[in-house]
């Protein structure tokens, strides 16, 4: 399981570190015998820089809160602190305790997050981690410790049995920047994918507008144009396809979807340039809302190209336009969103379809009733040429044509590595996300059962 709290342990005569272990709020004593992989607590040594305080031995030291490891604090002083009303006036009330100069340690801190929420002091609870977490520092050179491992478990396993789970989901999301201070993040950004085989190509940062990128994978470029869209225009379409068309996608030669709806939206990006898209996708829902944060990716337009003697050569995906959507990136949800060619408004009539002329043709050349109106000697001379034209036009668009476009491998050989480690980096954020998703469901289930225990007490009391 991904959360769990570890029963409650007695405190050794040696003041040896030991498990993170509180009585919940109120009466979800028992529901917090859950067991947790995702903070694995662990004793962490104090800092060299704490300072000494005093440690109380007299006999009322039962009611002292069993937090993390061993604590110089004594109980009546995390019984005054546990009262303060944040995270400054316990720095303040230590500080007068113990006087000079000096820092907390993290079991230190965490024996006053503890005993705050042994209290019910929850709102102390947080100011406590928010100065661990930007290291606020008070009263001379008073300071309090980095937030460890043992101070992020005890709080969402606490914070989760008070029935307090957003507060609980806000914490795990922290741990994930532990080591960044709130007043230093620095976004990395957005990871995007070859819209052909989906893997990492570049990273769209909150500046970013336009950029051209290359995959090593395919060999082809792509445009990336990232903003925030401006406005949406939605029509749900519903398309009438021949028999012919039915069977070609049945048998997964044609392998795009049909559309069912079709979509135009305006981006706008961080240096005022807007620029409109149409494209169509294969259900009515949208993939992105106005105002959120999206990248585009676009396939190779025609400026973008490279000298081959007098060819101009264009490293653009096959069956694509210059320019054409491929798919879409939601800043917002991390989802990626697959775009299909939105239809033409101004498609000639069905009798003008290609296939249906090519079979026309083809019967009338072959068949008896032309040959009054052709040479009997021409239909076998059509059938030739037209099976030497298909398996030319077949090997040229999908072997030759294809191998052209795409770019040297020593031009991708180096943008290989670059893409190599952001594959790692995307491969480490989607197992953390799964984690992260997996521990927000244990600390429903926990939130639940305490709550459910609170109401089994409360009927059983009366």
């Amino acid at each position: 399981m991904a959360l769990a709290l570890l029963s409650p342990s007695s405190a050794s005569a040696h003041r040896l570190p030991r498990p993170i272990s509180s009585p919940p709020l109120g009466r979800a004593a028992s529901a917090t015998s859950i067991g947790s992989s995702f903070f694995p607590l662990c004793s962490s040594p104090p800092s060299s820089g704490s300072c000494s305080l005093r440690r109380a031995s007299s006999a009322g030291g039962a009611s002292e809160p069993e937090a993390s490891g061993a604590t110089s604090l004594d109980a009546d002083l995390l019984r005054r602190v546990a009262g303060a009303a944040d995270a400054g006036e316990a720095l303040d009330i230590v500080a007068e305790s113990a006087g000079g100069t000096g820092g907390l340690d993290a079991s230190d801190c965490n024996a006053i997050v503890a005993a705050a929420l042994d209290r019910g002091n929850v709102e102390l609870a947080l100011s406590v981690f928010e100065a661990m977490r930007s290291g606020f520092a008070r009263a001379g050179a008073w300071r309090w410790a980095r937030p460890d491992v043992r101070t992020y478990a005890l709080l969402v396993q606490r914070l989760a049995a008070a029935l307090r789970v957003s507060d609980a989901l806000r914490i795990i999301d922290y741990v994930s920047r532990a080591g960044i201070s709130s007043a230093e993040e620095v976004p990395f950004g957005m990871i995007i994918r070859c819209p052909s085989c989906m893997v990492a190509v570049a990273v769209a940062q909150p500046q970013h507008g336009t950029q051209t990128v290359s995959c090593s994978k395919c060999r082809y470029q792509y445009e990336l144009f990232s903003g925030d869209i401006m406005s949406i225009e939605s029509e749900e379409v519903s398309m009438d396809i021949s028999a012919l068309d039915k069977a070609l996608r049945f048998i997964n030669v044609i392998k795009d979807g049909l559309p069912a709806a079709v979509h135009s939206i305006v981006i706008r990006t961080p240096s005022g340039t807007a620029r409109t898209h149409r494209f169509a996708t294969q259900t009515v829902e949208l993939p992105a809302q106005e105002g959120e944060r999206v990248t585009i990716s676009l396939a190779a337009p025609s400026n973008v190209y490279r000298e081959m003697g007098p060819l101009k050569i264009s490293a653009r995906s096959q069956g694509f336009r210059p320019g054409e959507p491929m798919s879409l990136t939601n800043h917002i949800n991390r989802q990626v969103s697959r775009l299909l060619r939105a239809p033409s408004k101004n498609e000639g009539p069905f009798v003008f379809n290609p296939y249906l002329l090519v079979g026309a043709l083809a019967l009338l050349a072959s068949g008896d009733a032309a040959s009054a109106f052709i040479d009997p000697s021409l239909p076998r001379f059509i059938t030739a040429t037209a099976f030497a034209s298909a398996a030319v036009g077949t090997a040229l668009n999908q072997v030759i044509l294809p191998e052209i476009r795409k770019l040297p491998q020593k031009t991708v050989d180096i943008i290989a590595v670059r893409q190599q480690l952001l594959s790692q980096y995307d491969m480490l954020q989607t197992r953390l996300k799964d984690l992260k998703q997996l521990s927000e469901k244990e600390v429903w289930m926990l939130a639940r059962m305490s709550q459910l225990e609170n109401k089994i007490l409360a009927c059983s009391s009366r």
